[in-house]
């Protein structure tokens, strides 16, 4: 079906969750999922699909960064027909007001990655969320009592920056965080016509320096699942 996802024609659901780390696809299904099976292990990139309150649903790795994701991504879409796409994952704060654990619901995606500018030249194209799934997502994080936040993020090609202070510009733009895979996966949502959104835990602080732990990270995060499970089999 395709070069990087060894699953068969029907294994995958039309909904997946995408976090970066297959290692959390694995908890995710094992935590989620009723009767969940392994669909694809090319390159240790595992996903699983099973179902959720009586409706399938799937999960696939995808790597960290746009280039990595967006191999996954384009693949779901074209070779699956997967139709709604929500990647879960963590990321970087960058104000004080959205503290370390808190979720951040991405309305947007600003990004430093070339990928948008090799598309479309000298014009900026503004990477958004499905509004749908966007809205469900925060009603269903307030109903569950879960500080969120709505807002623009950074898709960062860059993990380790050489100047330690370049977030500030961002900040001064009001921009809630930064990650490395939202931009593409909005891009690659509207060029197809499927629904996308980003669910983000935050994972450390650039102010405060606070920060979780990698088990942490891999294995709890939760709420932020069950958010973008109940949002988007409600949608789809």
């Amino acid at each position: 079906m395709s070069l990087h996802l060894n699953a068969k024609e029907g294994q995958i659901a039309p909904t997946v969750l995408l976090p970066g780390d297959p290692r959390r696809a694995q908890h995710i299904a094992q935590t989620f999922f009723s009767d969940p099976v392994q669909h694809n292990d090319v390159r240790g990139m595992l996903g699983f699909t099973g179902t959720y309150k009586g409706k399938p649903v799937s999960v696939q790795g995808t790597g960290m960064g746009m280039a990595s994701a967006g191999i996954y991504i384009h693949e779901l879409i074209n070779g699956y027909g997967c139709t709604t796409l929500v990647r879960v994952g963590t990321c970087g704060s960058y104000r004080e007001e959205v503290h370390v654990r808190d979720l951040i619901l991405a309305q947007a995606a600003c990004t430093d990655s070339n990928i948008n500018n090799l598309r479309f030249g000298f014009a900026n194209y503004a990477p958004i969320a499905d509004f749908g799934l966007l809205l469900r997502a925060y009603q269903v994080a307030q109903q569950r009592g879960l500080r969120s936040h709505v807002g623009n993020i950074m898709s960062s090609d860059t993990f380790y920056q050489d100047d330690p202070d370049a977030f500030k510009q961002w900040v001064e733009f009001g921009v809630l965080g930064v990650e490395m895979e939202a931009a593409q996966l909005y891009t690659l949502a509207a060029k197809f016509g499927v629904r996308a959104l980003t669910v983000l835990t935050v994972s450390d602080h650039l102010i405060t320096r606070e920060e979780t732990t990698a088990e942490e990270r891999q294995t709890s995060f939760n709420g932020m699942i069950e958010v973008a499970l109940d949002a988007a089999l409600e949608i789809a």
